[in-house]
């Protein structure tokens, strides 16, 4: 039997029962189905043996038990086996049959009646049963300590309160699930959310790349899937470097940064999460290396930013061998606000290679998104980057949409005021390329 047919056929012995279909309020006692299992009869004492030499044609289903007691001799046990494989006495192959033959255990099967409950179905197994025929079905959803973060579909808000319900049941440690209902608010990076099920408590603790975080998630942005760029900008400080990090959320970079005996300038304009990032910081101990404030990113980058780059980058910046670097993430927006660093600073330019290095996030739809983010990027600080950037796929968030970083050691020309700027001419000390126009290119083919 093809291999194909033999899946279908087993998931349609396994899959709850058909009236289920179309149900919107969760009913656990409707899933109950009775199935026909081919089992095996032995002695107790030679089940470990046994069933080694029986892999092939054991029952492989998570949460069924392979081996049960037997209900008429108490001496003996039930082997569960495949009912796509065990069609007669006569499915077992020869070396199965020595074994048998040595063990002095009958080949002879006989048919057990199984009782499938609720509680023996995948989440995923569920929703296919409930939701209309063909239709996508949400077993995935974003974990952010004890809540469940779903993005449904128009077709699965009739069965939302039933899938949330679902998502408790079947994963441990979650006892809330919520669905987004409009977009990131571009101005506080979070969204409005309604509870599908579970309680109603939505402040949270995550642990992430070892630090602990605590926050009201319907309030601040945190977003799971990020784990792994903040582990790759972090590996980038040394001890004493400077982080300016100007969308700091609830301090995800910051506070590793701080971490690393760095000093951290860390600012949002969310009041929640400026509350929550103070938290952090004395959570994580890293209280006394962090200065927070609640600024728009134009300002910070005006205010206390200017400040300290005067301070950085002035007359003792020939003997500073720290490096300062600035984090931009608000994907939506953050390439808009390069344009405060526009003749930012006074005074004579001090060595390239000690010029603050920009991390700015951005979205892209383009077909060469790594391109498309470059040249938005110098349109809005009316230079090239050439010779100094480079762009990093963070993750593909949506079809034809991707999350990218550029990386740029700030031009002199742009950061201070009475410099010319020669777009022919201007070149600075170009940054180790963590991902070219190129890499990027080749990366985005391997990952498709």
């Amino acid at each position: 039997m093809p291999e194909i047919e033999l899946s279908e056929r087993h998931y349609e012995l396994f899959s709850p029962p058909s009236d289920v279909r179309g149900m919107t309020k969760l009913d656990r006692t409707a899933f109950k189905k009775t199935v026909t299992i081919p089992v095996l009869k032995v002695r107790k004492e030679i089940v470990n043996k046994l069933m080694r030499s029986l892999k092939r044609v054991a029952l492989q289903r998570p949460g069924i038990k392979r081996v049960i007691e037997d209900p008429e001799d108490e001496e003996s046990r039930l082997i569960m086996l495949d009912p796509y494989k065990m069609f007669t006495d006569d499915s077992f192959e020869k070396a199965e049959l020595s074994i048998l033959k040595q063990l002095n255990v009958s080949p002879q099967v006989s048919k057990y009646n199984l009782e499938l409950t609720y509680e023996n179905f995948k989440s995923e197994e569920i929703l296919r049963a409930v939701l209309p025929e063909g239709q996508d079905v949400t077993s995935g959803f974003s974990r952010v300590g004890h809540i469940a973060h779903l993005n449904l579909r128009d077709h699965q808000l009739p069965f939302k309160h039933l899938i949330g319900q679902v998502m408790i049941d079947k994963n441990p440690g979650i006892t809330s699930a919520v669905n987004k209902i409009n977009n990131i608010d571009n101005t506080y990076r979070n969204f409005q959310m309604e509870v599908l099920s579970g309680e109603e408590n939505m402040i949270t603790k995550v642990r992430e790349n070892s630090y602990t975080y605590e926050f009201d998630f319907s309030k601040v942005y945190w977003n799971p899937r990020l784990s792994t760029e903040h582990s790759r900008i972090t590996e980038l400080f040394k001890p004493g470097d400077v982080l300016f990090d100007v969308f700091a959320g609830v301090g995800p970079f910051a506070i590793p940064v701080a971490k690393k005996n760095c000093t951290v300038f860390a600012n949002d304009l969310n009041p929640e999460s400026h509350k929550w990032l103070l938290h952090n910081c004395k959570l994580n101990k890293v209280d006394q290396k962090v200065k927070v404030f609640n600024l728009d990113g134009k300002d910070f980058l005006q205010g206390p930013v200017r400040e300290e780059l005067m301070q950085q980058l002035g007359r003792l910046s020939k003997e500073r061998t720290h490096s300062v670097h600035i984090v931009m993430n608000l994907p939506a927006k953050a390439i808009e606000f390069l344009s405060a660093f526009k003749s930012l600073l006074d005074g004579q330019s001090c060595g390239s290679e000690l010029l603050p290095i920009i991390h700015c996030y951005s979205f892209s739809k383009d077909a060469n998104p790594a391109k498309d983010v470059q040249q938005r990027a110098e349109a809005v600080l009316g230079t090239s980057l050439d010779a100094c950037s480079s762009v990093h796929l963070v993750r593909n968030v949506a079809p034809n949409k991707e999350m990218l970083c550029i990386t740029f050691r700030i031009p002199a020309a742009v950061l201070y005021k009475n410099q010319t700027l020669n777009l022919e001419k201007h070149e600075e000390p170009p940054l180790k390329r963590q991902r070219t126009d190129k890499s990027f290119s080749k990366e985005k083919t391997e990952i498709a």
